[in-house]
């Protein structure tokens, strides 16, 4: 697929400010990295700290930022936005639109739908899907293969399932929403009652209820509330294997990474970001604008904004890395505390411990 620049200009000047120094005729065949760019590739510098990479690069053309305007003109063709980062994720979505353009709705005849789910027009619905019961899928969303949508849940328009996605009954999912393959939205949150040594099971009562524009990565599972519903508001994004556990609160856009969990009843402001591997406990709140670490144990509530990095305990960034960097020097420090106890002791100003 090729591309002329006029278009991919034209595709971003409708929603951002845009300057196409070149030749809008110019053909483009592939996206691409700086290092990796060739003849016909457009690619973008989106940091400063990569400006050394630009005169060096074959790209076709180069999406900047209004300071490396000068550098990329010197080497050719550029197009100058406010943020190129952003500009190249529009782009993407541009290729991708027109690398693979949706096809017409269709519902696969092996696919069950009960008589009683409502679709709007434009549904599509791939093979051996299962809509249960008083569903109701909104206008133009789409349920991949060996999809599972239960009882009276709701899809909202525009909506992308994909293979093998389980909302299970009674839950929601806004308009527009992305969810990737394997991922369970509904399934009964971690609830049991220890009693003469067993454990009994709370029924999981609540739902689940997922805001628009909210993408959900493989094989997360999001639980079901025990009496309320765990909620994710507006463009929350979830990347693969994360756990939200029953009754948790994800604010509007914030984002999480790989194996990230939440355990029940937490609360998790807008805006905030949890690394890889990173858990929050059970019942704690986050503030709007928290941003927690990799692999981070949150063991409190933190309701300030900032980043925040640590184990055993979390505190704030700047302050868990001046007590990590001392905490690699610790050997040192007993090393040479044992020869000022030696010194001191040989002198006579303090007593061997017997």
């Amino acid at each position: 697929m090729t591309l002329r620049l006029a278009d991919i200009a034209g595709f971003l000047s409708s929603s951002i400010n845009v300057e196409l120094i070149g030749d809008p005729g110019a053909l483009i065949e592939r996206l691409s990295t700086l290092e990796a760019a060739g003849p016909n590739d457009l690619s973008f510098l989106s940091h400063p700290k990569y400006l050394s990479k630009l005169s060096q690069s074959a790209a076709a053309c180069v999406i900047v930022a209004p300071a490396a305007r000068e550098a990329a003109v010197s080497r050719g063709a550029c197009i100058v936005v406010n943020d190129p980062y952003h500009a190249f994720a529009l782009v993407t979505q541009f290729w991708k639109q027109r690398q693979a353009p949706q096809g017409a709705p269709h519902i696969h005849p092996s696919a069950f739908i009960d008589p009683g789910a409502a679709l709007a027009p434009g549904v599509s619905i791939g093979a051996f899907a299962c809509i249960g019961e008083g569903a109701i899928i909104g206008e133009g969303a789409r349920i991949a293969e060996h999809c599972v949508v239960g009882r009276h849940a709701q899809i909202g328009a525009g909506t992308r399932l994909s293979a093998r996605v389980t909302v299970a009954d009674g839950c929601r999912l806004g308009d527009r929403c992305i969810v990737h393959p394997g991922a369970v939205i509904g399934a009964d949150g971690f609830g049991f009652a220890p009693h003469q040594g067993e454990w009994v099971k709370i029924e999981q009562l609540g739902g689940v209820q997922i805001g628009n524009d909210v993408e959900i990565g493989a094989n997360t599972c999001i639980d079901r509330g025990a009496l309320q519903d765990t909620v994710l508001e507006d463009g929350v994004k979830l990347d693969n294997l994360v756990q939200i556990g029953h009754n948790v609160r994800v604010g509007k856009h914030t984002a999480m990474a790989g194996c990230a969990g939440v355990a029940g009843s937490a609360t998790i402001g807008a805006h905030c970001t949890v690394g890889g591997g990173a858990i929050v406990l059970g019942h704690l709140t986050l503030a709007d604008g928290v941003h927690i670490s990799a692999a981070s144990v949150v063991t409190r509530s933190i309701l300030k904004p900032g980043n925040y990095t640590g184990l055993f305990p979390i505190d704030d960034n700047a302050v868990w890395e001046k007590n990590a960097a001392t905490l690699k020097q610790l050997h040192t420090f007993r090393e040479r505390l044992r020869q000022v106890e030696k010194a001191l002791l040989y002198s006579g100003h303090i007593q061997e411990k017997s």
